[in-house]
């Protein structure tokens, strides 16, 4: 495995490729397969690459990876910013 790693360090040196075009070559390569492998499931993905689902998440977006599925943001309250009536206590 380490020859192989260190052929690809070679070629990669070779083709003038920086460090960070290497790293997200890397990174994108493992999180796609990593995905493949668990059916889409991201927790089940993260847990494969050793990183917390929100690293996953937000490196996905990062990727532009069209599978990107963040939380939604909570729903303003339905008064948020308008005072409430104080009730007389009659109805």
């Amino acid at each position: 495995m380490t020859d192989r790693f260190d052929g690809l360090v070679e070629h990669l040196l070779n083709g003038q490729v920086s460090l960070g075009e290497a790293t997200q070559i890397l990174e994108r390569s493992m999180i796609q397969r990593s995905l493949e492998r668990n059916g889409g499931n991201q927790c089940a993905a993260a847990r494969a690459l050793d990183i917390h689902r929100n690293t996953l998440q937000r490196k996905m977006v990062e990727f532009g990876m069209a599978t990107a599925r963040l939380r939604a943001r909570r729903k303003p309250m339905a008064r948020a910013g308008q005072q409430r009536k104080k009730r007389t206590g009659t109805a």
